[in-house]
């Protein structure tokens, strides 16, 4: 259609997302009044609504929400484009929109940001955290490159590029050193500590403890592997983290940290991609440098 645009479809595929002028416009770096006149002339162009507005939010006409699904597929169809051209000149250069999960972030992230900025200084590496859910799908949306989660996801869209395993570790109050480690049944027993719903990483722990969903009333719940571990310091209870998090969430807390009985509970940690990225053996680059690192951080290359 003449007159429709790239800039077009990619403000409205901003104000589709996030249901609200303000944060779209936000996130496109231009104003609101300026992203409002925008989505007029492309109802203009169209020649119908897209939008339903009111105060407080936007709803997207039916003819809006076909045009959200068909913008993301030509707007990924486009990055992806730009991607493959890259890859002719340089493995790994320009913008690259990775997403990491909670209970990974911060003990990971630090050694990867340096490694890939040391070695490809080309790359702008853009980090985002988020739960696992999130993650795959801005991915499979096109929101993001590459995600560092817990395997498997089980999304037939995306390569799951195995990295490594690692132990979780019980985290119990410091006046219980020395006394026997318990075993997953008698864990069930204690006041165990979780992380919110949403994470991985509590659905793996209560899968280790033999426990069912519980509503969040009735269990006691952190927001990070940090909180959970202060509360543990505090004497309120115990709870389990990933032996990558011990270094940074125990090492000044008043906390005894043990090895479960086996055998014990692990997680595979892996890279996903889109199948049809045209970057997948730049991110096989990225995988190979992880697992160089995954023998002097303690964990068990795949």
């Amino acid at each position: 259609m003449i007159g429709l645009t790239m800039k077009h479809l990619r403000y409205f595929e901003a104000l589709a997302r996030h249901g609200h002028f303000g944060r779209a416009a936000e996130a496109c770096a231009i104003t609101q009044p300026a992203l409002s006149v925008q989505m007029k002339e492309l109802e203009a162009l169209l020649g119908a609504p897209l939008i339903e507005r009111n105060a407080r939010q936007i709803r997207l006409t039916s003819l809006g929400e076909e045009l959200a699904v068909r913008a993301r597929k030509i707007l990924g169809d486009v990055d992806e484009i730009g991607d493959l051209a890259r890859t002719v000149h340089v493995p790994l250069a320009g913008r690259l929109r990775l997403g990491v999960i909670p209970t990974i972030a911060p003990y990971l992230l630090p050694r990867l940001l340096n490694g890939l900025s040391a070695r490809y200084p080309d790359l702008d590496l853009q980090p985002r955290e988020s739960v696992t859910r999130t993650l795959l799908a801005d991915l499979v949306d096109g929101r993001l490159d590459l995600a560092i989660v817990a395997l498997p996801v089980g999304e037939s869209a995306l390569h799951e590029e195995p990295l490594f395993e690692e132990e979780f570790v019980l985290v119990r109050p410091k006046c219980d050193a020395g006394k026997p480690v318990p075993r997953p049944e008698h864990l069930r027993e204690m006041r165990l500590l979780l992380l919110e719903e949403g994470h991985c990483f509590r659905d793996q722990a209560l899968a280790f403890c033999n426990l069912p969903e519980a509503p969040a009333r009735d269990l006691m719940q952190g927001s990070s592997l940090s909180t959970l571990v202060q509360m543990v310091s505090a004497g309120i209870g115990v709870t389990l983290i990933p032996e990558m998090a011990v270094a940074v969430e125990a090492g000044n807390a008043q906390v005894d940290v043990v090895r479960l009985p086996v055998p014990r509970p692990t997680r595979r940690i892996g890279m996903v991609w889109r199948r049809s990225s045209p970057l997948g053996e730049s991110f096989r680059l990225i995988a190979d440098q992880l697992r160089q690192h995954a023998p002097d951080l303690g964990w068990r290359g795949t």
